[in-house]
């Protein structure tokens, strides 16, 4: 039994809420169980100096967790004068994510920052951060969009969204908690597109090696996972 008396292949509750911040271009709250993240995507009309030129834009991602956002107060990074390794490596996937669903010539020569501030952690910041971040994203192309800013109503391809997985208690589970996460044996997360391509996986084994069986079991309640999440992108951003 989980500790959160789901079923194996079951997800925590979702909640994807567009449109929360005033100032900002596209944004959106996202809810996975006890993890709450916001995030905003920032319309910039600049480019970082190496693209100046190119004809194409960038899409961008920082990454960060509130003092409280856990049991106990963590500093922030800013006052400690430098970001952790985590937290470059986490923006970076988001980043990357991003990308992989964006015509960046379309975009034109601009640039598009997208800030996930997580709230609230309970296990998963980093795929409901992708989650979140593509809505945001989204948004964003839909306020450019309403200003005739862009070169293609085909800007954003396709979704992308973001799932854990992994082996607790020897059974492969969907979208590990806090509790599960840190006792797992094996630890994974996937990002795919919307039409059920890789961008990235990250697979970790805690305590036993894992086999190729138990990773194609991994792999199936990943798609299963990403496809009920797409769905809700899909329907947050209608």
């Amino acid at each position: 039994m989980r500790p959160s008396r789901r079923a194996p292949d079951e997800l925590r509750s979702i909640t994807l809420e567009r449109s929360v911040v005033k100032y900002a271009e596209g944004s959106c709250m996202v809810k996975f169980g006890d993890t709450h993240v916001l995030v905003t995507a920032t319309l910039e009309e600049r480019l970082p100096p190496w693209l100046k030129g190119q004809g194409r834009g960038w899409v961008t991602a920082e990454y960060g967790m509130l003092p409280r956002a856990t049991h106990e107060r963590m500093r922030r990074e800013s006052s400690a004068g430098k970001q952790s390794g985590r937290t470059v490596e986490i923006q970076r996937l988001i980043g990357r994510s991003l990308r992989t669903t964006v015509d960046l010539v379309a975009l034109g020569e601009r640039q598009i920052t997208v800030d996930c501030d997580v709230i609230q952690a309970d296990g998963g910041t980093r795929t409901a951060s992708i989650t979140g971040a593509w809505v945001a994203l989204a948004d964003c192309l839909q306020w450019m969009k309403a200003r005739n800013m862009l070169k293609s109503d085909k800007v954003l391809r396709d979704n992308v969204a973001a799932i854990s997985c992994g082996i607790y208690n020897g059974t492969p589970v969907l979208d590990l908690d806090y509790a599960e996460d840190s006792e797992a044996e094996t630890d994974a997360n996937f990002v795919m597109t919307g039409d059920g391509r890789i961008v990235e996986v990250q697979g970790t084994a805690e305590k036993e090696p894992f086999t190729q069986d138990e990773f194609l079991k991994l792999m199936a309640l990943a798609q299963k996972g990403i496809g009920r999440l797409v769905e809700l992108q899909k329907l947050a951003v209608a």
